[in-house]
């Protein structure tokens, strides 16, 4: 069974910077795209970030282009969330996933596992 496992949320000021990590069990996790989303409260769950399996193409939704950065590290079955630059409006949690695809979609329906999520909040 694939399990996710997010950590390093927590609570920073604006402009600061979090790494997120997402580390999956299974053997699927090589061949499978990898995604992060948020979740705001009254809000629907929206996409942040995606790689593909080896890490050669990612995706960004516009509000976080240019200061996040997704990657990976396949010999640890991990998957980070560099979050720079971080505005009151990235207050969520943040969730990963992980798809049966070499290259990710960027919708929720496109993903199969899903981790529980961590909160990230940023203050002003």
């Amino acid at each position: 069974q694939v399990q996710l496992v997010e950590s390093g949320g927590g609570l920073v000021q604006a402009g600061g910077s979090l790494r997120l990590s997402c580390v999956a069990s299974g053997r699927t996790f090589v061949l499978s795209a990898m995604g992060w989303f948020r979740q705001a409260p009254g809000k629907e769950r929206e996409f942040v970030a995606a790689i593909s399996w080896n890490g050669g193409s990612t995706n960004y939704a516009d509000s976080v282009k240019g200061r996040f950065t997704i990657s990976r590290d396949n010999a640890k079955n991990t998957v980070a969330l560099q979050m720079n630059s971080l505005r009151p409006e990235d207050t969520a949690v943040y969730y990963c996933a992980q798809n049966d695809r070499l290259y990710p979609g960027l919708h929720t329906t496109d993903y199969v596992y899903w981790g529980r999520g961590t909160q990230v909040t940023v203050s002003s």
